[in-house]
């Protein structure tokens, strides 16, 4: 489920030209003291990430080995803090974590703004986490924090996203959260924060089947829609009042709203997941309207939406892993690194004794060049697996995105098909005439032969694969092959849900009909090995 978090803190990226940065870069040159050294590192860093991430953390790697050598525990707490953020922007939560719980560990009974600031980003990054727990702790000490300072807006803000983080599980304690937060609201001249404040109260009422209540919360925020001019606030309002219209079957009115929100997204995201459901809802509720053709206009924009999305989706998931797989590989290679200077320096200490111990001499270098051999070994087996790593997220990219376009095709038959039905039981010519229009644009863009240029590329990786599955199991059907395929790609029936269309469900129970097939159901074999044998 997506839920909007109000943000406590703002950005703290600033883009600034090339120009700047180099003066930076100057002023770097010539720092003298470890504090000037380190804040300049980090400045660069945080404006080079949005451009050139290896140089920006490059700069980053500057700034912590100065802080390092300086033995100064604030200055390495500020390069976690820079180094949390940094990596939360690029969505690798994981090492993004990390840094902030090392500068809590230094913050944590010091400096009370900078602690507020990191358990706020804590609380955040482990509800982008799904980890609610650990976000509602850290939303609850920002909470205790804001009483103190007596700061109405950031607590009805806090507030507001405890609610929403309760939202999905227990309708009850959301409300609580919510009903503070309206109290809050109430005091405060802020038009944006009341309406979300209000919306997510409908949406509360929602899950607990109170439709007046709900009601009455959508409408205060509506009264309150005139005195913002936030775009953003407007398309969230519009949006939650479609979805509330849909659920009760009112179709003009969650289209009027719908197309409300499709309209200004088309300006402010038209390719993003708030676009998608708005459009997805609009054309579900023309088709129940026998609007059909508009209804297919809006079916085409949703399907760019949704391979665009897809398709950048797997892009960030492949450039998050890749810096993740970096930074978890980068220590062991300074490791490996270190490793060959000290092997350089145990020469020169043999190049000095050679001339009086000549047998002991030669005896220290050849174990020492045995070592930076053994190193030199390990280095390039680190370096290799990097490799093997990038490579494979290529290929489940582009198995991805082969699947998704599959699925497609797939769904547009299915949709073909009902519409045929459709046309034998239209009564007037121009209903079907406007079918027939239908029919003819969605055939444009079916392709059949998906499947086989998949194969044909499964085929060209793993040659006897399917050669040897087909000799000891010939009765698979096409779908169990392709399953088997997934399997033998090492995707999670997750992975294969997202990429098929089905649920995480029907994945588990076709895996265990083709464990029936195989012969493997009252074995202890796992599957995927068992399908890695056919090689």
């Amino acid at each position: 489920m997506r839920f909007c978090l109000l943000l406590l803190l703002g950005c703290f990226q600033v883009s600034q030209a090339q120009d700047e940065v180099s003066v930076l870069i100057d002023s770097l040159a010539g720092a003298s003291s470890p504090v000037e050294k380190t804040h300049l590192s980090l400045s660069i860093a945080e404006q080079l990430q949005h451009s050139n991430w290896s140089r920006a953390i490059h700069f980053l790697d500057v700034a912590k080995e100065t802080a390092t050598t300086s033995n100064s525990d604030s200055l390495l707490a500020e390069v976690n803090m820079v180094a949390g953020d940094m990596y939360s922007n690029k969505d690798a939560l994981d090492i993004a974590l990390e840094n902030y719980l090392k500068a809590y560990d230094y913050y944590e009974d010091k400096k009370p703004s900078e602690r507020f600031r990191l358990e706020n980003n804590l609380a955040i990054v482990y509800a982008r986490s799904n980890n609610e727990e650990s976000a509602l702790t850290y939303f609850d000490k920002v909470y205790q924090y804001q009483l103190a300072q007596k700061d109405s807006l950031v607590l009805a803000q806090i507030l507001n996203n405890m609610g929403n983080l309760y939202l999905g599980k227990n309708a009850d304690s959301a409300l609580t959260y919510f009903e503070k937060a309206e109290q809050l609201a109430a005091k405060i001249n802020n038009p944006d924060l009341s309406i979300y404040v209000q919306t997510n109260l409908g949406r509360s009422y929602l899950k607990k089947n109170e439709m007046n209540k709900a009601r009455a919360s959508f409408q205060k925020a509506l009264n309150t829609l005139s005195k913002t001019t936030n775009v953003r606030t407007v398309s969230f309002l519009n949006n939650e009042m479609a979805q509330f219209y849909a659920e009760n079957k009112q179709l003009d009115s969650a289209l009027l709203y719908a197309k409300k929100v499709v309209a200004a997204n088309d300006t402010l995201a038209p390719f993003s997941f708030e676009q998608q459901d708005a459009v997805e809802l609009v054309y579900k509720s023309l088709l129940e309207k026998g609007a059909y053709k508009e209804a297919s206009t809006y079916f085409e924009k949703f399907n760019q939406i949704r391979d665009s999305l897809a398709l950048e989706d797997k892009l960030v998931n492949v450039e998050r892993v890749i810096i993740e797989e970096k930074y978890r590989n980068k220590d062991k290679i300074r490791e490996l690194e270190e490793g060959k200077q000290r092997a350089r320096n145990y020469m020169i200490l043999l190049a000095l004794l050679v001339a009086l111990v000549i047998l002991g001499a030669l005896l220290l270098r050849y174990r020492a060049k045995l070592k930076n051999t053994i190193l030199e070994k390990q280095l390039a087996t680190a370096k290799q697996k990097e490799l093997n790593t990038q490579l494979q997220l290529k290929n489940k990219e582009l198995v991805g995105k082969a699947m998704i376009e599959l699925h497609r095709t797939e769904i547009i038959e299915e949709i073909l098909t009902d519409l045929k039905s459709v046309r034998l039981k239209a009564a007037k010519r121009e209903t079907q005439n406007a079918i027939d229009y239908v029919v003819k644009r969605l055939k444009r863009d079916t392709n059949t032969n998906l499947w086989e240029e998949f194969e044909l590329r499964f085929e060209q990786v793993h040659e006897s694969f399917y050669k040897n599955l087909i000799t000891k199991h010939p009765d698979l059907t096409p779908k169990d092959k392709r399953l088997c395929a997934l399997l033998k790609l090492n995707l999670t029936s997750k992975e294969i849900a997202q990429i098929t269309g089905q649920t995480a469900k029907s994945v588990e129970n076709a895996r265990t009909r083709l464990r029936k097939k195989l012969d493997i159901t009252h074995s202890e074999t796992d599957l995927s090995a068992y399908l890695f044998s056919f090689d």
